[in-house]
């Protein structure tokens, strides 16, 4: 037993839990239990009730963390969790109510995404979380993946995620967040500062306005790949901060 919080780890678009893997083991590794959840990457009300019914088994206080449009989803599943505690974004998008990630940063005043019809493909698909019972999923194309998610890591790595990725449905990312649970939880945000996903500036400018305490890592958007050892320590950091 412990009287330390549950880590919980929801990834974000193009990635599945184990892109975690060197996280988890640095934080079980100082105490910590570590749950990493299946981002389901349907639609941001239905991924958000998916974690947070996840919350709902868990004994005890609990520490978010989500990277990219897992931020997103955690900033949602944590309201009206009870025992959630603090939340961490990670390289991610940390939204106001009625915003959603397509919209919520002007590509003229934060420039450098490199997200975008040139570097994605789109594949209609079922999905029963959409309007009509179809949708429109987005893939990071595989020439494209390296230089646009994981530029810090090898090439065959990047190969790897790829061909693996989870796809983001269209439903979720024009999905519009409600009351974001940071207006009430203390929040931490880790800022990847060459990441050509989401432009640092973009990731700083959220973080402030909701109030993040705010460190900086020099990584690409796969910073859970390359610098595992500074998404530990802000999680470590706001699990004791919160505490």
């Amino acid at each position: 037993m412990t009287d330390l919080p549950t880590i919980v780890l929801v990834h974000g678009a193009f990635a599945d839990s184990s892109a975690w893997r060197d996280t988890v083991t640095a934080l079980a590794n100082a105490g910590y239990p570590v749950l990493a959840v299946p981002n389901q990457l349907r639609s941001l009300a239905s991924d958000a009730d998916y974690v947070r019914a996840v919350l709902a088994t868990i004994d005890g206080p609990v520490v978010l963390a989500g990277h990219s449009y897992g931020g997103a989803v955690i900033g949602e599943a944590a309201r009206g969790a009870g025992n959630a505690q603090a939340l961490v974004f990670i390289g991610a998008y940390i939204l106001e109510q009625g915003e959603n990630i397509f919209t919520v940063l002007d590509p003229e005043r934060f420039p450098g995404g490199l997200l975008g019809p040139d570097t994605t493909i789109a594949r209609t698909v079922p999905n029963t979380a959409a309007p009509g019972g179809n949708d429109t999923e987005l893939w990071i194309a595989a020439e494209h993946f390296h230089r646009v998610f994981a530029a810090d890591t090898t090439p065959e790595r990047a190969h790897t995620m790829a061909v693996t990725q989870r796809p983001l449905a269209l439903t979720a990312a024009t999905g519009v967040a409600g009351p974001p649970a940071w207006h009430s939880l203390p929040s931490w945000a880790l800022i990847t500062g060459q990441d050509n996903a989401i432009p640092p500036a973009g990731q700083r400018w959220m973080a402030q306005r909701a109030g993040a305490a705010t460190e900086s890592v020099t990584a690409s958007h796969a910073v859970m790949l390359s610098r595992p050892d500074a998404v530990a320590s802000i999680i470590a950091t706001a699990a004791k901060g919160s505490a």
